[in-house]
């Protein structure tokens, strides 16, 4: 069994899009993050080091949805998942959600999103 480890609705503001409007302006675009692993080391032993720290885990996404633009979602939620792995060896999987629901879509909607999930890679 694998346990998780979840920030919702954190919320950045980035310049992603495929339209030069959205990337001259920008906008809200909120994320979900839910991290697989084994939580029963730091559960035992009230010991930081053997979890993920949600403090860092929110500072690496912000910099990554406040950092470069990227023309879709599912780029953002892919470089997410890098930086995630490359920093956190604990974390098995990923689960990354990105809205934007101010995306100029012509209509009514309540949210434009994906979701990736991700396994950790096999040679690491």
């Amino acid at each position: 069994m694998v346990d998780k480890v979840e920030l919702v609705g954190m919320e950045f503001y980035g310049y992603h899009g495929c339209m030069k409007e959205e990337r001259a302006i920008g906008q809200r675009f909120y994320v979900d993050v839910a991290m697989y692993l084994d939580l029963g080391p730091a559960g035992k032993s009230d010991d930081l080091q053997k979890t993920v720290n949600y403090a860092d885990v929110f500072a690496e996404t912000r910099a990554v949805v406040e950092g470069e633009p990227f023309t879709l979602l599912e780029a953002v939620a892919e470089r997410i998942a890098e930086v995630l792995f490359g920093k956190h060896p604990l974390i098995e999987r990923l689960r990354i959600t990105v809205h934007k629901p101010y995306a100029p879509i012509p209509g009514k909607f309540a949210d434009a999103a994906v979701t990736i999930r991700r396994a950790r890679p096999k040679h690491e």
